[in-house]
């Protein structure tokens, strides 16, 4: 009987240190090439009827996996305009002149009700292996990486 309850002790405290789930609203990369963005951040049907609002972007960085092929993603740093504002993204993969643009906005209900202050995002997009080639990535038509790959 005591094996069996010490067995069951160790199994509750393994279960009990397995990570808990993510919530809808954190950013998870999608791991897909061509269009990484978290689902959370695509648009959705019904946002034509939101208002649509600017992002403030502070940083953006550039991070180049060690692997093989070699993998990129970019890390978007900046604020929605108020908590209400929601984050949307549309990722375009790289054109005939290896240009990959990014265009981010908010959107919020047009009759809420908000506090007046500056919400902070955080996202990741997944870039994904490319063909060599010299890359541009712009943010909402502002050059803010060039890399070669």
């Amino acid at each position: 009987m005591k094996k069996i309850f010490a067995l069951l002790i160790f199994v509750l405290a393994l279960a009990a240190c397995n990570p808990a789930t993510e919530s809808p609203d954190t950013p998870v990369d999608s791991g897909q090439p061509g269009g990484g963005l978290a689902p959370i951040y695509e648009p959705r049907a019904g946002d034509e009827l939101l208002l649509r609002g600017e992002i403030y972007l502070d940083s953006t960085d550039l991070l180049v996996a060690e692997s093989f092929p070699v993998q990129y993603s970019l890390v978007l740093k900046g604020n929605l305009p108020s908590p209400c504002h929601q984050l949307r993204a549309v990722y375009n993969p790289p054109d005939a002149t290896n240009a990959i643009s990014i265009e981010m906005y908010s959107v919020a209900e047009p009759d809420a009700v908000c506090v007046a202050m500056l919400q902070p995002f955080e996202q990741s997009i997944y870039i994904g292996a490319l063909p060599s080639g010299h890359y541009t990535l712009w943010v909402n038509e502002k050059r803010v990486a060039e890399f070669d790959a």
